[in-house]
């Protein structure tokens, strides 16, 4: 009698504890949709949504879209660069190629923060972006190089010599590396 107690009880707590995470879940993945829809929301916008208070909105952004703002803003103030980095940024101009050895797709996009980085994209070992248009949002896996204009971020492609992390750019759906 004692065992089929302790099962059921058991039982219980699992089920809770399921019932708790499955409710978690959900929020979650509408804050990630949120997130995605809208990548430059603020935390403090979204917890002005009745299911987000500020705390589950921190933790789950963290969760939902990586950011390294701050280490970019940092490593610009000190002048610092080789760091590796991820975020997402508004376009804010399109450039002309540069074929100059290897040819790299250029654009500067606006971080949250404000801060402006040039990208300079290899397209010898990456495929263009296609159909780049200004206004739209990019997320970028890549190194942070310093410079006086905001910075330069590199690296966006795989390493072919796998002698460096590799990196991506993601947009309208897809990778680029």
């Amino acid at each position: 009698m004692t065992n089929k107690t302790n099962i059921g009880i058991g039982a219980v707590i699992v089920v809770l504890i399921a019932a708790y995470f499955g409710i978690d879940l959900k929020e979650q993945q509408s804050l990630s949709h949120h997130l995605l829809n809208n990548p430059n929301t603020k935390i403090e916008t979204l917890s002005k949504i009745p299911s987000y208070p500020t705390s589950v909105a921190s933790s789950s952004l963290n969760l939902a879209v990586q950011t390294d703002d701050e280490k970019i803003q940092q490593a610009f103030r000190q002048q610092k660069s080789d760091i590796q980095v991820q975020s997402s940024g508004r376009v804010k101009a399109i450039l002309p190629d540069d074929n100059n050895g290897s040819r790299h797709q250029k654009f500067i996009l606006e971080l949250n923060h404000g801060q402006t980085v040039l990208v300079a994209h290899n397209i010898d070992l990456s495929p263009r972006l296609d159909d780049l248009k200004q206004d739209e949002i990019i997320q970028f896996y890549g190194e942070y190089e310093y410079s006086q204009q905001g910075g330069v971020i590199h690296w966006t492609h795989r390493d072919p010599q796998q002698r460096h992390a590799d990196g991506w750019l993601k947009y309208k759906g897809r990778t680029y590396q």
